[in-house]
């Protein structure tokens, strides 16, 4: 049985996807969170992954990231999987390469839904989903001098 909604703003937005990007600069969570404000939401879930100190045991000092020319594209077939499948109001994914420090932005994303369940699953997808199928590359450097390769986020 399909669902009822008993209000438009509970269905998914027409186009949804307000804000897909890669790029070589600082990220802004505030620009990501206006992104997807949206008056028929009353839930938005916002995920920022940073850089942290360590890995597996290891002292990360920084770390680069890199990507394939299709890795925007694929960013926005994850997005629109996203939005079919919850009704997804407004959704933005803004992702960094280039060489990072501890604690940078690497990447935000956020959903807004018409209730906050839906926010929270919606986010958890698209960011798990980016993270295991958008070509972008990790290359991380330990204080020990050592370095390795992390495919896909």
């Amino acid at each position: 049985m399909a669902p009822h909604f008993d209000h438009p703003g509970e269905q998914a937005a027409q186009d949804p996807v307000r804000l897909l990007a890669i790029r070589d600069t600082p990220l802004s969570v505030d620009e990501v969170f206006r992104a997807v404000g949206d008056d028929e939401t009353g839930g938005t879930t916002l995920f920022v992954g940073t850089v942290r100190n360590h890995d597996a045991g290891a002292d990360v000092e920084s770390l680069g990231y890199s990507c394939h020319p299709s890795a925007e594209a694929e960013m926005r077939r994850i997005a629109e999987r996203v939005a079919a499948k919850y009704p997804v109001r407004a959704l933005a994914a803004v992702h960094r390469v280039g060489d990072l420090s501890v604690g940078d932005i690497a990447v935000v994303v956020a959903v807004s839904c018409p209730h906050r369940g839906e926010a929270f699953e919606a986010c958890r997808m698209l960011i798990d989903d980016l993270k295991h199928e958008v070509p972008i590359w990790k290359h991380q450097r330990f204080s020990d001098g050592t370095e390795e390769w992390v495919g896909a986020c």
